[in-house]
């Protein structure tokens, strides 16, 4: 894994050096940097597949130069196509493959691609630069662009300058989410490439250009049955497993008590000629712990197993690395304990195998049986349902009365999802949608409601939250993680299976379950997911509640564009009195003030 950049400001190589180390944690193994006319390009290097420096970026071909991030796992495929088309090949890199296959195909080559990646190429003929990042937006692109001046970066603090303005439009939607969404970023003028897209930077006529070559797509139900969907799922979760296992640096695969990353690692390890190794960060407190549940499994499967027990001042010494490694203000708090897990790794592994991306597919969270559940209670009529949803029903079922009024007064099952997914609790003073467009098309990919809230699963949370979480937790230790259920070719491959098979109303992932039974016996893994949590709730009103009150204090909120700060104040009372839970909105601005003392050092 690594880092890229590129620019046509006239930077000095020093400058560049200076601005690329300050995220050389993503490449510690080599730093290169190129000029050629006018066009500067930089890369930082994680070394995985050919260690030589004979694979040392920037890159050059004819009259292309590239600086790439990620793996392309079927390079060896493309390879061997180019060679029968007269290539040969001074390296065993997917780097010289991609290159190579871009002076073929040009934008065509995308369609071939099966891997993790944003790389951007300089085609010194044309005058253009060539950029394009994954299907699935596992590997970041950032961009600064403002009249023909562009700046490209796999994180945006290199492209932070005293200049930079923060975004107020971003700044309000993360009051909402908890992260800034692609296409934005926090600053102004500054922007993510996103998923499944690719950009032209045309240098002669000063314009960019933005396309989409991949997207999730209307879908009809394939007529197939249980027993062959499971026996075709099982074969591509086989090759997605194999491919991504192709390293020359030690290679381990997370393991934690739950369904997808037990059958990762039991996958792998029948496909390993020897035990592989399996890593799990297990919690003092048994309610969050799952170390002994993976333990189990590690003896079964037979891996060569480590478990970190975390005490809670581990996990909280790791906030000053989430505010510098995750560069915008991101407030999911199992980042915490995944930058804690990819530290205790990266000691024995350069490259782990992860289960992400299981839940989005195969219906795994629990928000799944909510919608169930509301699409059980939508025949009451709207008005009864509001009317419902002004008793107390909070104390009763021990939610959030946000909760309760949003599933009682949803209008629909997809305004139902939308509203779970921003949790019914605005923070915002003036609600705006405009940035919500890019997401809209889960309203008319399904039939099935409970696929469509997959697909905004997908397009949402997959790649703004869970894919950023594990990219900078585990690039902050410079260690590379590939998910096989991040293939997309399972990705398409679920949402053409009947939703019974991956959850009939009771159980959830079903398919993957059985699946796994022919691994880990059913009764051994047949357990309550804990999940990847930390008992926040208990940090804000302990621990951490003195220098959340000191920071979160009310010359910071008003300085907040667009923030509620009556509303907030409350709702952080009600959490330090421990009448409600509200630790995410908290827990919200605690980062948002973190990150905000942060980018004041660095700007």
């Amino acid at each position: 894994m690594c880092g890229i950049y590129m620019t046509n400001i006239p930077y000095e190589k020093e400058k560049i050096r200076d601005k690329l180390e300050k995220i050389n944690f993503r490449g510690p193994d080599n730093l290169g940097i190129e000029k050629i006319n006018n066009i500067s390009l930089g890369h930082l290097r994680l070394s995985i597949i050919d260690l030589n420096v004979r694979s040392n970026q920037p890159y050059n071909f004819k009259n292309y130069y590239i600086t790439y991030n990620g793996e392309i796992y079927n390079f060896k495929s493309i390879r061997d196509e180019l060679i029968t088309l007269g290539f040969s090949f001074e390296t065993s890199s997917d780097t010289e493959v991609l290159i190579k296959g871009y002076s073929v195909w040009g934008k065509d080559l995308l369609d071939k691609l099966n891997g993790m990646f944003a790389f951007a190429i300089y085609d010194i003929e044309r005058e253009e630069i060539f950029c394009a990042r994954d299907r699935l937006g596992v590997k970041p692109f950032y961009y600064y662009w403002e009249n023909g001046v562009f700046e490209i970066c796999s994180q945006l603090s290199p492209l932070i300058e005293k200049k930079a303005k923060i975004s107020e439009e971003a700044i309000s939607i993360y009051l909402d989410y908890g992260y800034v969404p692609s296409p934005y970023s926090i600053l102004e003028n500054t922007y993510k490439l996103s998923p499944g897209n690719y950009m032209i930077i045309d240098l002669k006529k000063k314009t960019k250009t933005i396309s989409k070559y991949w997207d999730l797509k209307s879908i009809e139900t394939r007529d197939i049955s249980y027993e062959q969907a499971k026996e075709e799922l099982h074969e591509l979760l086989k090759d997605a497993i194999k491919i991504r296992m192709q390293s020359d640096v030690p290679l381990g695969v997370f393991l934690s008590g739950g369904i997808d990353s037990s059958l990762v690692a039991a996958i792998a390890s029948k496909l390993s000629e020897k035990p592989i190794n399996t890593f799990t960060i297990g919690f003092e407190d048994p309610k969050y712990d799952e170390s002994k549940i993976a333990q189990q499994f590690a003896e079964i499967i037979g891996s060569d197993h480590r478990n970190s027990i975390c005490r809670v001042e581990d996990v909280l010494n790791m906030l000053p690395t989430l505010i510098k490694a995750y560069d915008e203000p991101f407030s999911d708090n199992s980042a915490l304990p995944s930058l804690l897990l990819s530290s205790e790794t990266k000691r024995y592994a350069t490259v782990a195998l992860s289960g992400d991306g299981g839940d989005e597919s195969f219906l795994g969270y629990t928000h799944f049986d909510l919608l169930y559940k509301f699409n059980q209670i939508k025949i009451i009529p709207l008005f009864v349902r509001k009317i419902l949803g002004r008793f107390p029903w909070h104390r009763l079922f021990k939610r959030r009365p946000e909760t309760i009024k949003g599933m009682l007064g949803a209008k629909s099952s997809d305004d139902f999802s939308w509203n779970l997914f921003m949790r019914n609790d605005s923070l915002q003073k003036e609600r705006k949608f405009l940035w919500e467009k890019y997401y809209n098309g889960y309203k008319v990919w399904a039939k099935s409601s409970i696929q469509r809230m997959a697909d905004l699963n997908i397009k949402l949370w997959l790649e703004n939250d869970s894919n950023v979480k594990v990219d900078r937790a585990s690039m902050a230790f410079s260690l590379e993680v590939r998910s096989p259920f991040l293939d997309y070719r399972i990705v398409e491959f679920a949402r053409t299976l009947p939703v019974k098979y991956r959850y009939d109303g009771k159980i959830r992932k079903k398919i993957i379950r059985d699946i796994l039974s022919n691994y880990i016996p059913e009764e051994v893994f047949d357990q309550p997911k804990r999940g990847f949590i930390v008992p926040m709730d208990k940090w804000l009103t302990s621990e951490l509640r003195q220098d959340v009150v000191e920071k979160l204090n009310d010359d910071f909120l008003k300085k907040i564009p667009n923030l509620n700060v009556a509303k907030f104040k409350n709702k952080m009372n009600l959490l330090l009195d421990g009448k409600y839970d509200y630790s995410h909105l908290v827990w919200r601005l605690y980062v948002l003030a973190l990150w905000y003392k942060e980018y004041d050092s660095r700007s």
